[in-house]
């Protein structure tokens, strides 16, 4: 994709990067006093505020419409921040670039939709404005760059992807599951693109959210989305997830910048410690590529007695006892699981690919 370069587009002086405001522009006296806050604290360069609400269900608080975007220009003339609102179709872009609105997101629910994404960016092409996008609701990284891609080819180079956090079925004390590798896939396969975090919707609880942001710092991400209200307990929407601007001044004034790169010393150490993973990385690919031989000689002693694949007995008692070996060597449950599963996963197709076979 064809990037431009964040620091082209906004004036980054502080760090780090920082879009903040109200989930929901409820009143104006709400919206003004929030932003003379957060203009206050020099890293936060964007205010943001949800004009049209995308809601589950009818009758919860939908936005207060075109009317809060004359809000935002009174925020934008009276602080200078630029502004951003979320646009879920054209009609909204078309009334977003009328109000001189500086930046459009694209959220959660509308990324998933490849139609809605097109029309939307039809609507915004020819005009130099940036767009966020937001990670669809589902851990799917093709519809993230997907809806990144679309919008690049219409000639939009000003983007920002923007990592909200994935609905996942497992229990989690997040909002919205991480799942770190996703963002750092993203960042891989599209090193020009920054990335943001929204720590508001990945935690849903505002006691998690200091941690949240130093990870993502640590992890190299671009900076912050995250939603300030200026009194949470009577915000309209998820009031749990929001922050004060004097909280969100506390949270920055307690995270911990790091540098990208060390000096010559540093980098020596570094690059010994990484010669050292390699060599164990290549152990560990012969091991495993070992240990399929014997799966694949399994499968065929299986298809030779007539015996089925699955064992789940033994696969039961196989995890249980690796699982508590691991532990005691240091590693986390969940990493000896996803181990052990994506290992059986192979195995077992392994031994299907036999069963199939016309070799006897």
């Amino acid at each position: 994709m064809d990037i431009e370069p964040l620091g082209n587009w906004i004036p980054i002086s502080h760090q780090p990067f920082i879009i903040s405001g109200p989930c929901s522009a409820e009143t104006e006296q709400q919206v003004m006093e929030t932003a003379l806050g957060l203009a206050a604290i020099p890293q936060v360069k964007v205010f943001r505020a949800g004009i049209w609400k995308p809601r589950t269900r009818p009758g919860a608080f939908e936005g207060v419409g075109t009317q809060g975007l004359k809000w935002l220009q009174r925020v934008k003339k009276e602080t200078g921040l630029l502004v951003t609102v979320e646009v879920a179709n054209p009609r909204h872009v078309e009334e977003a670039l009328d109000h001189g609105i500086d930046i459009l997101w694209i959220g959660a629910r509308t990324v998933v939709n490849p139609f809605a994404v097109q029309e939307i960016a039809e609507a915004i092409a020819g005009h130099d404005i940036p767009v966020l996008v937001k990670n669809p609701l589902n851990p799917d990284l093709k519809a993230w760059m997907g809806a990144l891609e679309r919008l690049n080819q219409m000639g939009i180079t000003r983007l920002i992807a923007v990592h909200r956090g994935f609905s996942f079925f497992n229990r989690t004390p997040y909002r919205n599951a991480p799942m770190w590798e996703i963002p750092i896939e993203l960042k891989r396969l599209a090193p020009n693109l920054p990335i943001i975090i929204d720590p508001s919707h990945i935690c849903g609880n505002r006691e998690l959210i200091p941690a949240t942001i130093q990870k993502a710092l640590d992890l190299e991400m671009n900076g912050l989305m995250i939603e300030s209200h200026i009194n949470p307990a009577k915000a309209l929407t998820d009031k749990n997830q929001q922050v004060t601007p004097a909280q969100l001044t506390e949270i920055i004034s307690k995270l911990i910048l790091r540098r990208e790169t060390g000096g010559v010393e540093f980098e020596a150490k570094l690059e010994t410690l990484r010669s050292e993973i390699d060599k164990l990385d290549e152990e560990l690919i012969d091991i495993l590529a070992r240990r399929m031989n014997v799966v694949q000689e399994i499968g065929t002693y299986k298809k030779a007695n007539k015996i089925t694949i699955l064992q789940l007995k033994r696969w039961n008692q196989l995890t249980r006892e690796r699982i508590e070996a691991g532990i005691k060597m240091g590693l986390s449950r969940e990493f000896i699981l996803k181990l052990l599963e994506s290992v059986h996963e192979e195995g077992i197709q392994r031994q299907i690919d036999v069963m199939n076979s016309d070799e006897p």
